[in-house]
């Protein structure tokens, strides 16, 4: 006898859940999480696990009343078996887990699917089945998960009342067949009528997509072992050194760093540039060529920060285009146990903001690594890197198709005034790269970029003379070189973007210099041409710059919050060299900001600007108009209400005391509209119950007013039994009253709720009159 009492004691008796139900729509959610898990990592873990996950529902129901001791030793064995298989592919896979993660815990449920006696077994299946979609959002890249998410939330609805009907025990079969149907038919035309529920998962999306808007985005939490793929093998005999761009093919077949034959591949001379990848990504840049790339989908970007994901630069000007002259990169290697990458970085005074992005590669690119400006750390799965003397990253192999790798980069704040206040004294090795320019072309470019500063600075002149003497004592007698930069970007922007040219562009006469002929025959240009003439001029002023080449930000997606990047946002910018602050990019091109969107854009909220963006490019120029000039009405009525309130604050002991009447006011106001918007709802939700339960809900109301509340857990009778004996609300103390007239609301509640039963509203109705009107309980 003891021993079976301390066996009870010890395991308890297990309550089988026979809810089919139930089960159904767990199972449900289980598959829904697997098939998440394959869209969002490309596996095909579903083809085996959702059948044996279905069969194991169906085994675990018709033996939910037996032991099945066998079949749990052996779904240990099974356990330990996934276990240990997890274990092997962990030593590959150290930078990012969540694949196989996932993968473990699938196998973990499909074997746990065959022994689900109880609720609590199908509790861990459902929350097995949230943390599969959970895995899945942090791996999808898409909007393809959207829909998975949809039918998931409109899945979990359902589960989760039936799971709290079943915790309460009103799911077990306690009469026949035909009252077991029939309370099921109540409850499916009830709480759980399917335009009940769509109404819940409306509310619930958009509450869900106003907080994903609204939500800051903070750096710190962002983790340091970021997502790379498996580690890549080098084949023998491959020069890393070279750049291999699939855009230009040699003469025969083979792929070539852009000297093999064929249009698309012209080192020199006119030519036609491919249509797929972008023709400044190789070690020459031949701005002679013509032609329009197809818009296709190259990577995706995540990012804490908008900027441009800078791919390589050019140091030596041609005529026609740009070369990299130099060849000595530098080799990095990684650890044995790791893919992170220690990259040599750049002293300088500027002060930085730490970004962290991770990118995955959609079709094949060249072996240069895009990231951003002054990348620090770097995550990558080939044994060693390149890093050339302009600062680009080079792989041994090309950018396959469904790499992932990601970057820490200490990007510098664009300061103005410092910048404008650096140093001219450039060191030699600046001075011996970044200043070279043809004699003859600096002697035609040169006196016009100073006519175009000449110009601005008489500009300045102006304006200060009409402020006073005494500003005019202030301005400097020549531009600082930022100045310089930044208004020569601006110009070209201005004066040389396209607007009646008809036509193409002509090819470069034999022997003519590109620049030249953007500014005094073309009179406007190709993207990249505007960047070649800004870096020129630059040059025949005695300032450091060179062309830089990448691709833009690209298409924000606010649903995944990846930056979608195709190869038509490929293009070049200037680089500008400041002594002691490094590297600043000006983009001369037209209908861009000539400074490139960088960490000063950063805010917490910016996914929220971004998804105006995103609204705003489907809006009609009107609507986006009116809406953006009512918010920023609105914003500026605010923020000038809050300004001149706490300004009160600032006006002595008068201004305090304005500030606590009107703060009172406020208060009050609001919670005039906060007691009218309740009794407004509270009205709204009466007009749509049913009539008894409208009645019932009016009588407990009534009561709670009065000082006798009804307790979520305790039953309609339960709260009658409290009233009798004077224990709700009452302070434990006997209020003799005689509750009648709530027994007999309750009772009919009772009836009509559990048996279908229809009262006689016209009696109950006034006996809740009487309620009413009585200033107690007491009858």
């Amino acid at each position: 006898m003891f021993l079976n009492s301390w066996r009870q004691r010890r395991w308890p008796v297990v309550v089988t859940e026979d809810s089919i139900g139930l089960r159904v729509l767990v199972q449900s959610l289980v598959i829904v999480g697997i098939l998440a898990t394959d869209v969002a990592a490309e596996t095909q873990t579903s083809l085996w696990a959702v059948p044996l996950s279905i069969l194991g529902g169906m085994w675990s129901w018709y033996r939910r009343r037996e032991r099945n001791l066998g079949v749990k030793f052996v779904l240990a064995i099974g356990m330990l078996v996934a276990l240990f298989a997890f274990f092997g592919r962990l030593v590959g896979e150290l930078n990012d887990t969540r694949v196989i993660l996932a993968e473990l815990l699938i196998q973990v449920q499909v074997l746990h699917s065959f022994d689900l006696p109880t609720r609590k077994d199908l509790g861990y299946s459902m929350a097995i089945g949230l943390i599969l979609v959970g895995v899945a959002g942090t791996l999808s890249q898409t909007l393809a998960f959207a829909p998975i998410l949809l039918i998931f939330l409109a899945l979990a609805l359902p589960t989760l009342m039936l799971d709290y009907r079943s915790r309460l025990g009103l799911l077990t079969p306690r009469h026949s067949a035909a009252n077991q149907r029939k309370n099921w038919w109540r409850v499916f035309r009830g709480d759980m009528a399917p335009k009940r529920l769509g109404l819940y998962s409306l509310a619930i999306l958009a509450l869900g997509m106003a907080i994903f808007a609204v939500m800051p985005r903070f750096p710190g939490y962002q983790l340091q072992t970021l997502p790379v793929s498996s580690p890549i093998q080098i084949p023998e005999g491959i020069d890393a050194r070279r750049i291999v761009n699939p855009g230009y093919p040699s003469q025969n077949g083979t792929e070539e760093e852009g000297n093999g034959g064929g249009t698309s591949g012209a080192k020199t001379g006119p030519g036609q540039m491919n249509d797929t990848f972008y023709y400044g990504f190789n070690s020459t840049m031949n701005q002679n060529l013509r032609g329009v790339m197809k818009p296709k989908l190259v990577m995706r970007v995540r990012s804490q920060a908008e900027g441009f994901w800078r791919v390589l630069a050019f140091d030596k000007y041609t005529g026609e285009g740009w070369e990299i002259s130099r060849d000595d990169d530098i080799t990095v290697q990684k650890p044995l146990w790791s893919n992170r990458f220690s990259l040599p970085g750049l002293t300088n005074r500027s002060r930085t903001q730490e970004v962290i992005q991770t990118y995955t590669v959609v079709t094949e690119l060249p072996n240069l690594i895009p990231v951003l400006a002054e990348p620090e750390v770097l995550y990558f799965p080939t044994p060693e890197i390149l890093v050339d003397p302009e600062g680009g990253l080079r792989s041994p192999v090309n950018l396959a198709d469904g790499l992932t790798y990601s970057v820490i980069s200490e990007v510098p704040y664009r300061d103005r005034t410092a910048l404008n206040g650096a140093s001219t004294k450039y060191p030699q090795a600046i001075k011996d790269y970044y200043l070279q320019v043809p004699a003859t072309v600096s002697a035609k470019v040169r006196p016009l970029a100073e006519e175009i500063l000449q110009k601005r600075l008489q500009e300045l002149l102006f304006k200060a003379a009409s402020v006073g003497k005494e500003a005019l004592h202030h301005l400097p007698q020549d531009l600082p070189n930022y100045e310089k930069a930044l208004y020569l970007a601006q110009y070209l922007k201005q004066h040389y973007a396209r607007t009646n040219q008809t036509g193409d562009l002509p090819f470069l006469l034999p022997g003519e210099d590109l620049v030249e002929a953007f500014l005094f025959r073309w009179g406007w240009g190709y993207p990249d041409h505007y960047a070649t003439v800004l870096t020129v001029m630059l040059r025949s002023l005695g300032i450091p710059s060179r062309l830089v080449a990448g691709y833009g930000p690209g298409r924000f997606n606010p649903f995944t919050g990846y930056y979608e990047v195709q190869n038509t946002d490929a293009y070049a910018m200037t680089e500008v060299y400041f002594p002691e602050y490094g590297w600043f990019a000006f983009d001369p091109l037209p209908g861009h900001d000539v400074e490139p969107p960088s960490v000063e854009d950063y805010q917490p909220f910016s996914v929220l600007r971004q998804f105006w963006r995103w609204v705003a490019g489907w809006l009609p120029s009107p609507i986006e108009g009116f809406l953006t000039t009512l918010v920023t009405l609105v914003a500026t009525l605010i923020f000038g209400f809050f300004g001149w309130l706490f300004g009160l604050l600032l006006q002595g002991w008068q201004g305090l005391f304005g500030f606590a009447i009107v703060l009172t006011a406020l208060g009050f106001c609001g919670w005039l509209i906060w007691t009218g918007v309740r009794q407004w709802l509270y009205r709204l939700q009466l007009r749509k119950m049913p009539p008894m339960k409208r009645l019932y809900r009016q009588m407990l109301d009534t009561l709670a007013a009065k000082g006798y509340r009804k307790g979520a857990a305790v039953t309609p009778f339960e709260f009658v039994e409290q009233l009798r004996h004077g224990q709700s609300g009452s302070g434990g103390q006997g209020t003799g009253i005689d509750a009648a007239a709530v027994e007999e609301i309750s009772r009919a509640y009772v009836r009509w709720r559990y048996g279908g039963e229809e009262p006689d509203y016209q009696v109950l109705q006034q006996r809740l009159r009487e309620l009413k009107a009585s200033n107690s309980v007491s009858l």
